[in-house]
């Protein structure tokens, strides 16, 4: 039987979450508890949602907290635009958790279509998220 640890979209919020909170280390003492606890918050959610989700009875609930971990995606990828836009974000630091915020948004929302639409595809390949 798997488990949630098996799902990409678990793996990947779980590595961005080690990126966004290595990148808030570098951030301005003063900052602490403003965005980069805002950062940290929801990246955290991302994962925990999925987590969640997984362990809930029925497609309903576990497409609310698919969307809910979406919605932190979403949150978390403004927060990374204006991180960068203030210059406590590097360039290249940026692109790279820019890239994975928009491949986790990608895979949750793909994730929610195919537990919306169980007909359409299978159960197997819901796993493969």
């Amino acid at each position: 039987m798997s488990t949630y640890k098996d799902l990409i979209v678990w793996q990947k919020g779980m590595e961005l979450s080690r990126v966004v909170y290595r990148l808030c280390m570098a951030f301005p003492r003063e900052e602490t508890f403003c965005l980069s606890s805002q950062m940290r918050r929801a990246v955290v959610s991302i994962p925990s949602n999925i987590a969640e989700g997984y362990g809930r009875d029925s497609d309903n609930e576990k497409v609310h907290f698919m969307h809910i971990s979406l919605g932190s995606a979403f949150e978390l990828e403004t927060q990374l635009m204006l991180s960068h836009d203030l210059k406590f974000v590097g360039d290249e630091e940026y692109t790279t958790a820019l890239q994975l915020v928009t491949e986790v948004k990608k895979m949750l929302s793909s994730l929610i279509y195919r537990l919306r639409f169980p007909r359409s595809t299978s159960r197997r390949s819901q796993e493969a998220y």
